[in-house]
């Protein structure tokens, strides 16, 4: 028999974190910092609001662009966060987390061969997102020396005559790093030079310290080209819940629900009726997660530093991205070795792309016991080879 499997899913490469959770899962006494998950439960009250909406009977479809309950919420929401006013009927729509979200905005936006730059390291999903839309990613490096920032020259360097969009992760996965308003408005005046959408993946919007998150949808004339993305998972610890949203103008929107309202009936509806209990009451508990992340930043950026795994400081997200130079071996070695040996599981940071070559991730979104073991540890493992 032929191969039956399309060329363009052959082509697509493997996820260069699943390996490590594998090989961990087969093991015992592993501190995991690779998981880019909140370790708290669902705020209490949230919870409560999911399970009454169950014994209520409120298990069928909705509407295929979520509740107008939800879309309501979500309108206030980003004005209440970001001053940005989006119409509920026309130009907000529930997704199956920001991930469906992705797909949607890149295909519909994209021709086969558009180009799509994507600023990396990038979460893994974001050039095969582009790749799986019909389009190509033009991947534009980022370092350690601008913080991960990527820069307007750098964009405007990697345009040619397909290029459509700009697909940004900030706060950034696997970085946690943010954009300045400085670099912010050079990406601004890149799309409206060159006439480009911005897809923006503002998924960890509220996980910021010591500053204030801006959207890029509210710099100076870029809400009409920006395809905003977010969601629940992140902020209030609802991985599981899966939903997402897009916003957008009206003309894109309907673009995107076209696609949505063939590939899913609605999101979940006990997610929708519990989202909606989150962004109208959930601010308490988000800001005593930061709070608590925050805490947690501080540790194990310090902790990497000490060890001489130099870490800049990451603003945002629940990510620190340490380079390992001083440990003298390749990423992916240090990683699989730091498993086997010490017990201890972070991702290689060129599973991001090839300029996070020399790095790893570590995922903060774990209790303060576990950083301190795991540094222990890592100590332990620097001491026989750094």
């Amino acid at each position: 028999m032929r191969n039956y499997v399309a060329h363009s899913v052959q082509n697509l490469r493997p996820s260069g974190i699943r390996r490590y959770f594998d090989i961990a899962a087969t093991m015992t006494d592993v501190v995991t910092l690779g998981i880019g998950e909140p370790d708290f439960v669902t705020p209490e009250r949230i919870i409560d609001r999911g399970i009454e909406s169950l014994r209520q009977g409120q298990t069928r479809y909705t509407s295929n662009s979520g509740t107008v309950e939800l879309r309501r919420a979500i309108s206030a929401y980003i004005e209440r966060l970001h001053g940005l006013h989006y119409n509920p009927d026309n130009q907000i729509l529930v997704t199956v987390g920001v991930s469906e979200g992705m797909w949607l905005a890149l295909k519909a936006i994209l021709d086969p061969g558009d180009e799509v730059l994507v600023p990396q390291p990038c979460f893994v999903s974001n050039p095969a997102a582009v790749d799986m839309a019909g389009g190509v990613p033009v991947v534009v490096d980022t370092c350690a020396e601008d913080d991960f920032q990527v820069t307007g020259a750098q964009l405007e360097a990697a345009i040619s005559p397909r290029t459509k969009a700009i697909l940004i992760n900030y706060p950034n996965n696997p970085t946690g790093a943010i954009l300045s308003r400085g670099r912010l408005d050079e990406i601004a005046a890149v799309a409206e030079k060159y006439d480009l959408v911005v897809i923006s993946d503002e998924i960890y919007e509220r996980l910021v310290y010591g500053t204030q998150h801006v959207s890029f949808a509210a710099l100076p004339g870029m809400y009409e080209r920006t395809i905003l993305l977010s969601g629940m998972s992140k902020s209030f610890a609802m991985t599981g819940w899966r939903i997402g949203y897009v916003t957008a103008s009206p003309a894109i929107m309907e673009a995107v629900r076209k696609l949505h309202q063939y590939l899913i009936m609605s999101a979940p509806t006990t997610g929708q009726v519990a989202a909606v209990e989150a962004l109208q009451n959930g601010d308490d508990a988000v800001r005593a997660m930061v709070a608590e992340y925050d805490a947690r930043r501080r540790l194990i950026v310090d902790g990497f530093n000490r060890l001489g795994l130099t870490c800049f400081e990451p603003r945002g997200a629940f990510y620190a991205f340490p380079s390992i130079a001083s440990a003298g071996m390749a990423d992916e070695e240090f990683c699989e070795r730091l498993l086997y040996e010490e017990r201890v599981a972070v991702i290689p940071g060129s599973a991001f792309g090839r300029s996070g070559t020399g790095h790893i991730r570590a995922c903060y979104a774990t209790s303060r016991q576990n950083i301190e073991t795991a540094l222990e540890r890592l100590e332990r493992f620097m001491q026989r080879h750094g």
